[in-house]
């Protein structure tokens, strides 16, 4: 055991005690951690404020048997505006309990830190419409875990699409020779929503993309909530209290 120091993202705090927090994190080097913070929710305290949700902090911590400790916070973005408007609180809050589900504890993933702090700062951007980054949030992550939503490509045989039926349990479209039977097919527009969702690094689109495919949007992210919420075997609570423009 001793100290070390990480980069990490605050996914949830807990009280413990009177003056203490629990805080989860993801940090770029060690995957999720688990670590107090002693004195916090005290009046004055050093760092407290550093250390609230959405946070994107460099650490000091000192291993410990069953939780770390942290011995210090500095604050790299506090991704304020996010915890302090409802709408993107929520977006945010159901990007970090996907992260908290999927993350684990002393495991490197830093595919799965670079994409969180991506989508905190797309919210912390103040967009009007935050619903949508949680969708492309939630294929996105899907995707680095394993479970990626083919558009391009049928599903299960990987003929070359487009193809017009799109499967939960499959894993995304499905040419005719593999849908079951009694499938129904969708809207184009709806699998190129899907795409342009599951599509890495593209961010900056989707603003316009739910205002100009509205309809489409809308079915997409139905069918994204129920892939994720099927290939991860987890119901995610946090999604009913996200408003939808």
């Amino acid at each position: 055991m001793g100290t070390y120091r990480e980069q990490g993202i605050v996914l949830r705090t807990y009280k413990l005690g009177e003056t203490d927090r629990i805080v989860h994190l993801l940090t770029q080097g060690r995957g999720k951690v688990r670590a107090v913070a002693k004195g916090v929710r005290r009046p004055g305290s050093r760092f407290g404020g550093r250390l609230e949700p959405y946070s994107h902090v460099d650490l000091h911590l000192y291993e410990g048997r069953n939780l770390d400790v942290i011995n210090q916070a500095e604050l790299i973005a506090a991704h304020a505006g996010v915890r302090e408007d409802y709408a993107r609180s929520a977006a945010g809050s159901v990007m970090v309990e996907l992260t908290d589900i999927v993350a684990q504890e002393g495991e490197r993933d830093n595919a799965l830190f670079l994409l969180l702090r991506a989508g905190l700062q797309a919210l912390d951007a103040g967009p009007d419409d935050p619903a949508v980054f949680v969708d492309a949030f939630l294929l996105r992550l899907a995707s680095v875990v394993g479970f990626h939503a083919f558009t391009d490509a049928c599903a299960l045989c990987r003929r070359p699409g487009p193809h017009a039926f799109l499967s939960v349990k499959a894993g995304g479209t499905l040419c005719p020779g593999c849908a079951p039977a009694g499938t129904r097919a969708v809207d184009p527009q709806v699998v190129e929503v899907v795409r342009v969702l599951a599509a890495t690094g593209e961010w900056a689109v989707l603003p316009r993309l739910a205002r100009e495919s509205a309809e489409a949007h809308r079915t997409a992210a139905s069918y994204t909530r129920a892939f994720v919420e099927h290939h991860l075997d987890r119901r995610l609570r946090s999604y009913d209290l996200l408003p939808r423009s």
